[in-house]
């Protein structure tokens, strides 16, 4: 039987030695213990800057500060090692807990200082970059007399070497919070510029608390962008002054809706955390509930049977030869896109599943016909991005547009990919950028059965047993086994910027959103930051993962998120990923 002092020691190799999610570039810990209490002196840059709990950064006239960046990070920082943190029982083996904790009887060193470095200054672009343009590297420190020290370029990096730190730390049975990896040297950067995940808010509207909890989320799994997919053919709970009738039509009801400073809040919370938070108006498709306001700019809504002219009901596409959209169009991004463009670098336009049927019921254009079809859709596609250029954005768009359509987009314009790698591959042979959303990888809905209804009969016994289109379920094992540059030359491969995962919210709500997105969001987000190969060329494991992503699902639970568990307990208790290991 091993004795105490011996099974500490091995549960330390197993279990909390290298947990940072996602695994830093380079990390090396040790074995002693510190304590840290409400008593941290920390400097920003030499100036002394509070170690408080509760602190919300100054935001003045759209303009971001780096110091006060900083300082509500290191308040939150403060918030989830002191009070949103967790007793780590689930990780040791049964009973075992007490034997491995440090004794909070003994003398304790305590973590006195936090020095802060930040090595260059912040630009306009640190807050709302193009992928690129900000430098997320850092550098973390904490010797065994209790000093800790983090040095970056950005205070981007501030704040992700900051939640580094938080990541040390577990609350005693007794109360205290200590960490046993002292000391601690962290040298660290993302392998992927664009790190995001997908949110649907049209299908089904989200409160702003729900949104909010995600964008903390994703700034503990170190991912950085938030895609808000805001309108779509079910309803468009986006407020445009210029036009209320478009939300006081299209919204599902009074209240649920997104008002312009419901959306600057959602954006300047974001940033704050070091996550870009971008606005998507799908179009020319997915658009149908403007017909409830504007019913001669819309075609097909309302058409049946829908699967001849919509992916989903309701149908309705925007006319593509009626000169009322123009103005139109004119008049919802004069509004909506400089009110974006102090807060985001992007504006995704959409394109996606355009569907030529629905374009026989458009009196301005009469036929399906490609080769009609095809010149309209790059006249749209060139004046929708130019009012997105306009505007001081860069336009996003799916892969259908240049792969589908082959209408031509500008070297700007990144591309969002979903339909798989020899799409991926297509692209990037092409020269486009390109964001991956592989639905067979790092679709979130996907596998929780079919949300559409079936009469009895021959369409029934087809459907039968009601599964959805792209089930099964994307388990974080999935999601972690992507690879988003395989099979890419390396020159192909420069031009994949990042990924995201989505969340189409066909059954999605503020109910169920946090144990569909988390911790499987985070899977991906290791992915993106930390690639998929290790120091030594070879893939990263489920076997590798798994005691490190059961502990990070803890801190997200510790801290308000209801995500999913990866095992159950007699697998994270077995001092071995291989506990559960197939066989």
């Amino acid at each position: 039987m091993l004795s105490n002092a011996v099974l500490s020691l091995f549960l330390l190799t197993v279990t909390s030695v290298h947990a940072i999610w996602p695994v830093p570039t380079s990390i090396s810990t040790g074995n002693s213990t510190l304590w840290i209490s409400d008593i941290v002196v920390v400097t920003y840059n030499g100036e002394k800057i509070p170690w408080i709990k509760q602190y919300v950064p100054l935001v003045g006239n759209n303009k971001f500060s780096s110091k006060e960046i900083v300082k509500g990070g290191v308040a939150r920082t403060a918030k989830n090692i002191l009070d949103n943190n967790f007793v780590p029982w689930k990780l040791y083996p049964r009973m075992a807990l007490e034997q491995t904790e440090p004794s909070p009887w003994q003398h304790k060193i305590y973590i006195t200082r936090l020095d802060i470095v930040q090595t260059e200054k912040d630009t306009e672009k640190t807050f709302k970059p193009l992928a690129g343009e900000v430098d997320e590297s850092y550098e973390l420190t904490l010797n065994a007399n209790g000093k800790a020290k983090i040095t970056a370029v950005s205070s981007t990096g501030v704040l992700r070497a900051l939640e580094s730190f938080s990541q040390l730390f577990f609350q005693h049975s007794k109360g205290a919070i200590y960490t046993r990896l002292a000391p601690v040297k962290i040298s660290d950067a993302p392998q992927y510029d664009h790190r995001g995940l997908l949110l649907d808010v049209s299908r089904d509207w989200l409160p702003l608390d729900a949104i909010y909890r995600t964008i903390d989320a994703l700034s503990w799994s170190k991912m950085n962008r938030l895609h808000i997919h805001a309108t779509d053919s079910q309803s468009w709970p986006l407020e445009i002054p210029s036009m209320p009738e478009l939300h006081q039509k299209g919204a599902y009801a009074r209240g649920k809706t997104y008002s312009p400073s419901d959306i600057a809040a959602i954006q300047t919370y974001a940033i704050q955390r070091g996550v870009e938070a971008y606005i998507e108006v799908d179009s020319p498709g997915h658009l149908g509930v403007v017909a409830l306001s504007h019913p001669d700019l819309i075609t097909g809504w309302g058409a049946s049977p829908w699967t001849t002219y919509c992916a989903e009901p309701p149908c309705g596409q925007l006319k593509l030869n009626e000169p009322k959209v123009d103005p139109f169009l004119d008049k919802l991004t004069d509004d909506l896109l400089p009110r974006l463009a102090p807060y985001s670098a992007y504006f995704h336009t959409g394109g996606d599943e355009v569907n030529f049927n629905e374009y026989n019921l458009d009196p301005t254009v009469g036929t399906n016909d490609t080769s009609v079809i095809v010149p309209l859709l790059q006249k749209f596609v060139d004046k929708h991005h130019a009012r997105v250029r306009k505007a001081g954005l860069t336009p996003i768009v799916w892969e259908e547009i240049p792969a589908n359509y082959n209408v031509s987009i500008g070297e700007d314009v990144v591309v969002q990919s979903w339909l798989g790698d020899a799409a991926i591959k297509s692209l990037t042979a092409k020269g486009h950028k390109v964001i991956t959303s592989n639905y067979n990888y790092w679709y979130l809905d996907c596998g929780r059965g079919a949300w559409l209804n079936f009469a009895e009969g021959e369409s029934f016994a087809e459907n039968w047993p009601f599964n959805d289109w792209c089930g099964p379920t994307k388990g974080w094992r999935l999601i972690y086994s992507y690879d988003p540059r395989a099979g890419l030359t390396d020159e192909e491969a420069k031009l994949v910027i990042g990924g995201e995962v989505g969340a189409w919210a066909e059954m999605i709500d503020e109910v169920n959103l946090d144990s569909i997105l988390w911790p499987r969001s985070s899977a991906a987000g290791e992915v993106l930051w930390s690639g998929r190969l290790d120091a030594q060329g070879n893939n990263r494991t489920q076997l590798d993962a798994g005691p490190r992503l059961a502990e990070f699902r803890e801190r997200l639970v510790a801290r308000g998120v209801r995500a999913d568990p990866i095992h159950m307990v007699f697998c994270t208790q077995g001092m071995s990923s291989d506990t559960c290991l197939f066989q």
